[in-house]
């Protein structure tokens, strides 16, 4: 005889249960996505969380019930992971926009003693900053690049994804790829 479940699935909207579907059948979903959407939808199917965990592959009920209590209160948002441990993110959503607007800046020769950006002079020019940060971490920086949507060429130079520069009779043209935010996602 199982137990009763102290927190039991409120029910799924329509458009919740369409998502959690398609989120289950991906192929392109990370794994643990599609195992939390595959529990989600077995519990509401009337399994029990011991069923719900088997269905998904997986071995914790806790877990099952812990993802459920979740789910109760933010939605699909509960299928993403949170923070799973080691020390909390130090920079945040303003320093995030501090090393982008450094990063935006033309170096100066002299100053910074570079004409492009790398991570290591981006580094030096941060730290040497009055508002700067004294500590920042080259991973931290190429992080908060990446997540704005810049990569690192082998060319050495900083390429903003989706965007290229083409010669077009001997003119630079900048191209752009409209479905490029779509692709990232």
């Amino acid at each position: 005889m199982t137990r009763r479940q102290k927190d039991p699935l409120r029910p799924l909207t329509d458009e919740e249960r369409t998502l959690l579907i398609r989120i289950s059948r991906a192929q392109s979903e990370p794994a643990n996505h599609v195992a939390r959407a595959k529990e989600l939808l077995a519990v509401a199917d009337g399994a029990s969380y011991t069923e719900a965990v088997r269905a998904a592959g997986r071995r914790s009920n806790d877990a099952v019930s812990q993802l459920v209590s979740r789910f109760n209160r933010e939605g699909l948002a509960a299928i993403e992971p949170r923070h799973g441990g080691g020390p909390e993110t130090i920079y945040g959503e303003k320093e995030r926009k501090r090393i982008l607007a450094e990063f935006e800046r033309q170096p100066d020769r002299e100053k910074d003693g570079t004409a492009t950006w790398s991570l290591s002079t981006l580094q030096g020019a941060l730290r040497e900053a009055p508002d700067g940060f004294p500590s920042i971490s080259t991973y931290t920086i190429g992080l908060a690049l990446h997540e704005a949507g810049w990569t690192w060429q082998k060319d050495r130079t900083w390429c903003k994804t989706g965007t290229v520069t083409r010669k077009r009779n001997g003119v630079a043209v900048e191209m752009t790829d409209p479905e490029a935010e779509e692709k990232k996602l």
